[in-house]
């Protein structure tokens, strides 16, 4: 069967949208907030604001696909990021813009756990790699178009907001022609949402969500820390995005072969290459090697890991706990995300910025340790169907 239902297509497709918002806005806020003049701090207040707001979002969120289905659920997420991105405009100070960017953080979160589940439920343990495989491809594409449309147009506060709202509001269109019906409360069974918690302590589950949080802790870092690492080289800001554009492009590129390759061979096999990718690619960094390569190698590999960490776990979860169980992992992959680059900074500025690729070979050989110990208590159930 093939994984293009329409169902999958207008998802993705409100995804675009909605993620070419939320990259134009992750870079715009702090120019806007740095042209107001506002202290260094305050701009980091700002913007941890918007990850606490995932944090919540992704808590609630199978609470909400429970009581309201996804489509609904949907609705209601993009009218919140679509409100708090409008009050940007509306309102001013410190303390207005890090409530309204909580609240677009809060939308944002939601956002993505519907959608992740959304897939998630349309599809079988057959192309649940590929599926997420489109999802990410989707995703960095949108936010690489996202960065694009913020260095063609007018970057004035009054300016963007408008275009900016009407693609959020746009996103909900596509989900009015389609309904989404694989909820865990359709199915007759019990709700998700309390299940969110014993999702993160069953054993079976846990490579992959232990995958989820060291992809959290490379990518926070490779996101965060890479431009800092690429200018303290003596690098201009032109050749900063040139060498971002290439990790973030290997990893769009990687996506689909790996997707199909993990449904065809199975995720652990798939995981254990991925994670010794990261590990050889942050080496050669600091080995000093040819640097396009080794970006291409880590973002590849660094890129795809969470897709295949994320259809991992879920393969281990009965149809009715998917939504938990992605709550789970989106929350352990935002817990990563937060951890790493607040670690890996910190070193950096006492030490080297040589130990950002240090920090990410060592979390990567952890989590290879994991993969290779008890391997047949691992067992891929779609490698062996």
């Amino acid at each position: 069967m093939s994984i293009w239902s329409r169902p999958v297509i207008v998802l993705l497709c409100g995804l675009l949208l909605l993620t070419i918002s939320i990259a134009a806005l992750n870079t715009l806020v702090p120019l806007w907030l740095t042209h107001d003049a506002l202290p260094t701090w305050q701009i980091g207040v700002v913007s941890s604001s918007y990850y606490c707001g995932n944090l919540l979002g992704t808590l609630i969120a199978g609470w909400l696909i429970k009581r309201l289905g996804f489509n609904r659920s949907y609705y209601l997420a993009s009218l919140v990021f679509a409100l708090a991105t409008v009050a940007l405009g509306l309102q001013s100070g410190f303390w207005m813009w890090t409530f309204w960017r909580f609240v677009a953080g809060v939308g944002c979160a939601l956002i993505w756990v519907i959608v992740e589940s959304a897939l998630l439920c349309n599809g079988t343990l057959r192309n649940r790699g590929r599926l997420l495989a489109a999802y990410m491809i989707v995703y960095y594409v949108a936010t690489v178009a996202g960065q694009l449309m913020v260095s063609r147009v007018s970057t004035e506060l009054m300016q963007v907001l408008p275009w900016v709202s009407g693609l959020i509001l746009g996103a909900i269109l596509p989900l009015v022609f389609t309904r989404i019906t694989a909820s865990a409360s359709e199915e007759g069974e019990e709700g998700a949402s309390g299940r969110l918690w014993p999702m993160l302590r069953r054993r079976n589950a846990r490579l992959g969500i232990n995958g989820c949080i060291i992809s959290g802790i490379v990518l926070g870092s490779l996101y965060g820390l890479m431009p800092l690492y690429l200018s303290h080289q003596g690098m201009t800001d032109s050749s900063v995005g040139y060498w971002m554009a290439l990790l973030v492009s290997a990893g769009i590129i990687g996506q689909w072969p790996i997707g199909r390759l993990a449904d065809r061979y199975g995720r652990l096999l798939v995981l254990r290459v991925q994670v010794f990718g990261v590990i050889l690619g942050a080496l050669a960094m600091l080995g000093n090697a040819a640097m396009g390569p080794a970006l291409f190698v880590l973002g590849c590999a660094g890129f795809t890991l969470y897709p295949v960490a994320m259809s991992w776990a879920c393969e281990k979860v009965a149809h009715h706990e998917l939504v938990a169980m992605n709550q789970a992992l989106l929350l352990s992959y935002t817990v990563g995300s937060l951890a790493g680059p607040t670690m890996t900074s910190m070193l950096m500025q006492n030490y080297s910025d040589r130990l950002l690729f240090v920090m990410i070979a060592v979390v990567a050989l952890i989590y290879l340790a994991m993969l290779l110990r008890k391997a047949d208590h691992h067992i891929n159930p779609v490698a062996h169907a």
